[in-house]
């Protein structure tokens, strides 16, 4: 594979964006790239764009992903050269936290069983058919693929990450000109009152925001009149009103600043607006859902947990429990 150009990379979505009358976002979007990759150059771009490029051509290929691993494969077997580059261009990206992946047989066990997720929210879903997609806070782009999966007819991730967008790329960069694309900005760095999307999704978001009413307001804003929201996030148990704010610290995390009950995540999405609102899932992470791999070998749930009460964190607080939420934007 090429280094990467960011240019020839974004100008599929620029272009589209320009035909579809969002010529101010698709301006503001090149500015935002160019100074992303030009201006304040990341010290490990070049070597993550240096493992990208050592990923082997692969004529043919098809993908599958509508399965548990999004799998990339070809009708002729990889020899012995071309699996040993790939398999070092692929470590050469990690860790990987969002996933699984395989790529044409080597099978990337992720930080996080990211379909473990999926198939707790999918059913609940509207329909993903022909729909403009938006993924706040993507990581590699996984759910990215499963969106596009189910018929979408675009999906747009966002997330500040660079080593992200080069995973995302070493999957992309296999299928071409997919209408699939990993912007490396932040949810807020979108325009405002943009209204474009059909269905924006949010998961594992909302607590890293130190207001987490201005995320939602943003979630609101880039949907169209009668858009849907997905929202999954850290919650504890509680009554309406009720809020943890960790003193420091939440299994190890600093940037989390309010984890909600789920009667107070409800009423906030109903303060702003939000209609339908309905609690779709809530779920205990296990430590078989998030914990150390192959491919991401640093530290996991299990050492964020407190060793003689696994049901609080190392700091004390109640262990992660998420819930899912699923809200119409008024038509």
């Amino acid at each position: 594979m090429k280094t990467l150009d960011w240019r020839q990379c974004f100008a599929p979505l620029l272009n589209t964006l320009a035909q579809e009358g969002q010529t101010d976002w698709a301006d503001r979007l090149q500015q935002q790239l160019m100074t992303r990759f030009e201006e304040r150059i990341h010290g490990d771009l070049a070597r993550w764009q240096t493992a990208l490029a050592t990923l082997p051509k692969v004529e043919a290929v098809r993908a599958d992903l509508r399965q548990s691993a999004i799998r990339l494969h070809a009708d002729t077997a990889l020899d012995d050269a071309d699996r040993d580059a790939l398999e070092t261009g692929l470590r050469g990206l990690m860790p990987w936290r969002k996933g699984p992946f395989d790529f044409f047989g080597i099978h990337i066990d992720t930080e996080w069983h990211s379909d473990w997720k999926w198939e707790r929210v999918a059913p609940h879903l509207s329909p993903l058919k022909s729909r403009r997609i938006l993924d706040v806070g993507c990581g590699s782009g996984y759910h990215c693929w499963r969106m596009y999966g189910e018929g979408a007819a675009r999906v747009v991730g966002v997330d500040p990450s660079l080593l992200f967008l080069m995973q995302f790329l070493a999957v992309k960069g296999y299928l071409g000109e997919v209408p699939v694309d990993l912007l490396p900005i932040r949810m807020e760095d979108l325009p405002e009152r943009l209204g474009w999307f059909d269905t924006v999704f949010s998961m594992g978001v909302l607590y890293h925001r130190r207001s987490p009413l201005d995320h939602l307001q943003e979630l609101m804003d880039a949907l169209r009149p009668g858009g849907e929201l997905v929202l999954e996030t850290l919650v504890v148990k509680g009554d309406e009103g009720y809020a943890l704010m960790p003193k420091d610290r939440y299994a190890m995390m600093r940037n989390v600043w309010f984890i909600p009950s789920c009667p107070t995540l409800s009423q906030w999405l109903g303060r702003l607006g939000f209609e339908d609102i309905r609690q779709v899932d809530l779920n205990q992470t296990s430590v078989d859902e998030q914990r150390s791999t192959d491919w991401m070998q640093f530290q996991s749930l299990a050492d964020f947990l407190d060793p003689e009460n696994p049901s609080r964190t190392i700091e004390g607080y109640p262990a992660p429990l998420r819930a899912t939420f699923i809200a119409r934007k008024p038509g």
